[in-house]
């Protein structure tokens, strides 16, 4: 059955960022009623064309509970990603947490490059200028908006 295992032992508060274009960050807490020997494992799917692949680098808490995943040289693709994590205790059977993904919506993008600004003394004012944020998916540049905050006149 879908739902196997005990009641509250599946993750909770599963969510990943896409940091630094290639790089991606999962993390979870354990189920509120896992027992103490619960190990959790991600797997993830970038599409149902490529393989599934198990974490490389987890981040673990004080227990050495799995609570989190590392994953480098990450690219968006236009399909949703599919997330699974699983659990394993001596005594009970774990429920397995899923997700599908749009990694593009959780990618947190860099700040503007190369930020410039020209300032006379004349009525002219200041001419600030940069180039867009690096994006693992090339965005153009008419597709950002930016906003200006000016601290000191």
């Amino acid at each position: 059955p879908v739902f196997a295992g005990m009641n509250g032992s599946a993750i909770e508060n599963f969510s990943c960022v896409i940091y630094n274009i290639v790089l991606m960050n999962c993390t979870w807490q354990a189920g509120r009623d896992a027992p103490a020997d619960t190990q959790y494992f991600l797997y993830w799917q970038k599409s149902r064309d490529e393989e599934e692949m198990e974490c490389e680098l987890y981040i673990k808490d004080e227990n050495c509970r799995n609570m989190g995943c590392i994953f480098q040289n990450v690219s968006i693709g236009i399909e949703k990603a599919y997330f699974l994590v699983n659990g394993s205790s001596k005594d009970f059977l774990i429920q397995f947490y899923d997700e599908y993904i749009d990694l593009y919506k959780i990618e947190i993008l860099t700040a503007p490059l190369n930020v410039t600004a020209h300032c006379t003394r004349d009525s002219a004012g200041c001419i600030i200028t940069w180039h867009p944020p690096l994006t693992s998916r090339g965005e153009k540049p008419e597709c950002f908006q930016y906003e200006i905050s000016i601290q000191n006149k």
